[in-house]
């Protein structure tokens, strides 16, 4: 052993033999000296582990052995000697070889080891072997790269660390321009005042998650153009610390075929507002013609069937109407309909307002076209009877509406009036009677069970399903 691998040899050793037992028995890393030449002075288990050589088999060998021919052509042993020499410490990750030939991904630190006197007399050097995370990394990297989006990592700085070519094709930029530079280059400029502090609201609270949910989000490219995007958001854990993995999806198709659709719509909705303004005014041309006949009239009999016609298709009209001046066609409201049918129904008896009176209270009641417009004839027809049949010679009385949820899937409707009720005899699903022949008929029409009180008060009773149409 020369003089200066003796001076090594002596400087390494510890003057505690449990820390120096310790060093040498460690598995997991590659700790051994080098003098100043470069040659091997000590071997622990780690040493032999990894590279593969027995103590016997390395020491007094030149460290080069560890290196592959081509780095060995580039001087990189001696390079990386001078460093450590130079700054008392050289680190690097690269390819070292084993004894058999074949080569793993290391963790490399060379310290510098002086005298009392300051003067360098060789180097420790810990090798790790990190061909696993390495596998891990460049599976990793494979992932993102064949992954269908763009994908952009970044540092919780916002340097951008890794690309694919996905991010390249949308953004347009090379790979190697976009690396190292802030993430908010791929943003419009109206917007990047605000990322520094949603990224670190991000990295405050790492979890995978949409970015921006329920807001429009935009991407910028090379050339200025701006598109719409999706962002998802995912933390990763690496060596350098945790990361954030955008994944970027251009949606400006998908945004084009939403704005179609939204057009279709408006002038769906436009459409269907004036189908129900001219069906409501048709009605109401046919409800004129009644009108017009009936006054030509003067069978009493006669003038009440087409002034019960005019009541039934004014009842249609005002459905339309509503629906006309909604804002959703789907559904109907339905107490904002009986208001408005309730007065029109009682003047057209021209009977004094003062003598009967009507509640309604079906507030918070929307329902839909099919079931809305049987319902309301139903209801025509209910409060017409009462008003024809239930207050004879002028009495006074009242009138009571009320259409309310029983649960989330049915309804229930209650007219009753404090008129003189119902005969004991009378068979609604057999009787002469058109208007209430239409009520057994409509209430079977809404699925519904329908039930009566004949008297004190009269009240009909209508249990029936909420259909969604």
């Amino acid at each position: 052993m020369s003089t200066a691998t003796t001076k090594v040899w002596e400087l390494g050793k510890s003057d505690d033999s449990r820390f120096r037992g310790l060093v040498d028995s460690v598995e997991d890393y590659a700790i051994f000296m080098l003098d100043l030449e470069g040659r091997v002075c000590s071997w622990n288990l780690g040493a032999a582990h990894i590279k593969g050589y027995t103590k016997e088999e390395v020491l007094g060998q030149h460290f080069s052995i560890f290196y592959s021919e081509a780095a060995i052509q580039e001087n990189i042993p001696a390079i990386e000697l001078d460093l450590a020499a130079r700054s008392g410490r050289y680190e690097d990750e690269g390819w070292r070889r084993r004894k058999d030939g074949s080569q793993f991904w290391a963790y490399v630190v060379i310290t510098g080891l002086y005298d009392r006197d300051g003067v360098l007399q060789g180097y420790a050097k810990i090798t790790r072997d990190m061909s696993e995370r390495k596998r891990l990394e460049e599976r990793f990297r494979r992932v993102v790269e064949s992954a269908p989006n763009a994908m952009v990592m970044a540092n919780r700085h916002g340097h951008i660390e890794m690309v694919n070519a996905q991010a390249e094709k949308l953004f347009g930029y090379p790979r190697p321009e976009m690396l190292g530079q802030i993430v908010e280059v791929l943003v419009p400029a109206r917007f990047r005042h605000g990322h520094p502090e949603k990224r670190a609201l991000f990295f405050g609270d790492p979890q995978s998650r949409p970015m921006g949910a329920g807001r429009d989000l935009f991407g910028r490219r090379k050339d200025g153009s701006e598109f719409p995007v999706e962002i998802a958001l995912n933390p990763i854990e690496t060596e350098e610390g945790m990361m954030v993995l955008s994944s970027i999806v251009d949606i400006s198709d998908r945004k084009q075929k939403e704005g179609r659709i939204q057009a279709a719509l408006k002038e769906k909705d436009l459409l269907l507002g004036e189908i129900h303004h001219r069906v409501k005014n048709n009605l109401q041309i046919v409800h004129s013609l009644l009108n017009l006949q009936s006054s030509l009239i003067d069978d009493p009999a006669v003038k009440s069937m087409l002034m019960d016609s005019q009541n039934r298709i004014q009842s249609m009209a005002l459905i339309h109407q509503t629906l006309y001046q909604s804002n959703d066609f789907a559904k109907v409201d339905f107490g904002g309909f009986l208001e408005a049918l309730a007065p029109t129904l009682i003047a057209s008896y021209g009977i004094d307002a003062g003598k009967i009176s009507l509640s309604i209270d079906a507030s918070a009641v929307y329902l839909p076209i099919n079931s809305a417009i049987p319902c309301g004839l139903l209801i025509n027809e209910l409060i017409t009877n009462s008003l024809k049949h239930g207050f004879p010679d002028g009495r006074c009385g009242e009138i009571n509406l009320r259409l309310s949820h029983l649960d989330n899937k049915r309804l229930l409707l209650a007219v009753s009036d404090t008129g003189v009720g119902i005969p004991d005899d009378l068979d609604i699903d057999h009787t002469e009677t058109l208007g209430l022949r239409l009520v057994s008929l409509l209430s079977r029409q809404l699925e519904g069970t329908l039930s009566i009180q004949r008297r004190q008060p009269t009240r009909f009773l209508l249990e029936f399903p909420l259909n969604d149409g």
